[in-house]
């Protein structure tokens, strides 16, 4: 008889197997191969991060196209607004779209004047000027951290040559902040004068900015003048630290770093003055420096020679009793005098022919001096301290004894002098501007807060390592229950069939073997030995622990 192939040996094994075991079978064939196939795809499957997030339609169609071109994979996460790729490909996808001038962002820049069609109006350039500087600025803004995204309105009015009609340009700013970010008054004025400074003639007044609640942002607030901001704040706390550094700085080598703790309160005055004060000094002697100006104005006029005598009907008349003293002054030049003796009568009147020249002089003279006048303008410093408030804490002295027993014992009224003194000098302490200074010794409490340990079962690391073996566990035991419920015993089975098929096989070739001698002459003694045999091998397979008995009675009754 020919040997039995392998093939023929697993189907008399399989028809050996009854319904529900070939039914088990499968399904842990199934089963496993499953579990081998999701392994496979689980290692094999890489690991998506963000590429972009919040894109609109238009970018976002455009950027998958990109990717189905690059055969890049790419999946969507929170509801379609995270587009994802493979970890290994974040960087070469975003050069690829870089290079493609992809995301948009949903604004334009300046790229819009490069696509000028020809013919366009000049109200349509000016049109896309002013788009592309708004694109242009919300880009700007939209690089700060806390905005998600920036829209800007620019109005700028038409320019005009009649002053009066002049109007400055405005801008409207709306920002879109991410969830749980703010802007604080330093960056709210940080984008106010960004957007002033790229607009020609705006100034920062002109600039409103809000937030996608509604909230104005760039106003100031109510009482700004009657609040701190937080640089004041920030410059009081910088003070109180600095000083309450310098008190325990000073102590501690005396007392050790531990032992003392100091805290300081500063009234800081933030008032801003000014001061502008004009005196007036007293007159001083004229001198040429403080001369300002002066004016000389001089004039002359001299007439001509005219005639001399008294004309008329007078000269005929006797002369008049003299009257002139008996020193007469001398004759002008030209003139012809003669002197009467006394009671003699007067001289004939002379003829008019004589002449005489007069001349008349003016000069006015004006000085202008400077007055001493002096113009001072003060202002006076802010952050001017108006007082200080300095409490110190000293712990208590630690004392060794000759035995080596340690004690502690509080400060003497010297030792708090010496303290209370350094203290002064460190801080500048100063009576008349009111400081006060409190210095209290008490023993400290040197029980430290026992903060409770996590246990370690609590902790995320361990919680997130519990997770993932137990995710390996319970393929690992998915996988054992398969092959020991289902594949182990169906092998089992598969190795004791083909155990009898070779047992059977044996068999009949031995069978065989005793009957080719005999095949001429068979005799009955023969044919029942052989179905003696058969009988007992049947039973042998169907029963084997009826043949182990029969066995053990025959070897334990010495048959």
């Amino acid at each position: 008889m020919a040997e039995l192939t392998a093939t023929s040996m697993f189907s008399q094994t399989l028809g050996r197997l009854s319904g529900q075991q070939k039914m088990g079978l499968a399904v842990a064939l199934a089963a496993l191969i499953a579990l081998a196939v999701g392994l496979w795809l689980w290692g094999s499957t890489p690991e998506y991060r963000v590429l972009y997030s919040n894109l609109n339609d238009k970018d976002g169609g455009a950027i998958i196209d990109s990717l189905q071109q690059m055969n890049i994979p790419y999946k969507f996460s929170e509801g379609g607004g995270v587009l994802m790729v493979p970890a290994s490909q974040v960087h070469e996808a975003r050069l690829h779209l870089a290079a493609q001038g992809l995301p948009k962002g949903g604004t334009v820049g300046f790229e819009l004047m490069e696509n000028q069609k020809f013919g366009t109006s000049e109200f349509l350039e000016q049109v896309n000027y002013l788009r592309a500087m708004e694109g242009e600025l919300a880009r700007s803004v939209q690089t700060l951290g806390p905005v998600q995204a920036a829209r800007i309105h620019l109005a700028i009015p038409k320019p005009t040559v009649f002053v009066k009609e002049q109007q400055s340009p405005s801008a409207s700013v709306v920002l879109s902040l991410y969830p749980g970010r703010a802007l604080d008054a330093g960056q709210v004025s940080a984008i106010v004068h960004l957007v002033s400074s790229s607009v020609p003639g705006m100034t920062p007044k002109n600039v409103t900015v809000v937030d996608q609640n509604g909230n104005l942002l760039s106003a100031p607030p109510e009482n700004a003048g009657l609040m701190l901001d937080a640089s004041q704040l920030k410059y009081i706390h910088q003070i109180e630290s600095d000083y309450g550094k310098r008190i325990e700085e000073m102590v501690a080598p005396l007392l050790g770093a531990k032992n003392v703790h100091a805290q300081v309160t500063a009234d800081v005055d933030f008032t801003q003055s000014e001061q502008t004060a004009e005196s007036y000094k007293p007159n001083q002697p004229p001198n040429p420096a403080s001369v300002q100006s002066q004016q000389t104005l001089e004039s002359s006029s001299q007439n001509g020679a005219g005639a001399t005598g008294v004309p008329g009907a007078l000269s005929n008349q006797p002369p008049v009793p003299a009257t002139a003293p008996l020193t007469a002054p001398p004759a002008p030049a030209g003139t012809a005098a003669r002197t009467a003796a006394p009671g003699s009568a007067p001289a004939a009147a002379v003829p008019a022919s004589t002449t005489q020249t007069q001349s008349d002089s003016r000069r006015e003279t004006t000085t202008n001096f400077d007055v001493d006048r002096t113009i001072s303008h003060t202002r006076l410093p802010v952050g001017g301290i108006r007082r200080l408030s300095v409490a110190v804490l000293v712990n208590n002295i630690t004392v060794t004894d000759k035995s080596g027993k340690v004690s502690t014992r509080p400060l003497s009224a010297a030792e708090k002098t010496q303290i209370t003194g350094l203290v002064k000098d460190a801080v500048g302490f100063d009576e008349k501007r009111g400081d006060t200074l409190s210095l209290l010794n008490s023993a400290f409490d040197d029980q430290k807060e026992v903060i409770p340990e996590v246990p370690l079962w609590k902790q995320p690391q361990t919680i997130e390592l519990a997770k993932d073996v137990l995710k390996y566990v319970a393929i690992l035991g998915l996988s054992l229950f398969l092959i020991l419920g289902f594949i182990r015993p169906a092998l089992r089975n598969w190795n004791r069939a083909m155990l009898a098929a070779s047992e059977a096989e044996r068999n009949q070739r031995e069978q065989e073997d005793l009957m080719s001698p005999m095949e001429h002459n068979p005799s009955p003694q023969s044919h029942a030995f052989e179905h003696n045999l058969g009988a007992a091998r049947q039973m042998a397979q169907q029963d084997p622990r009826v043949v182990a008995s029969v066995v053990k009675e025959w070897v334990s009754g010495n048959e």
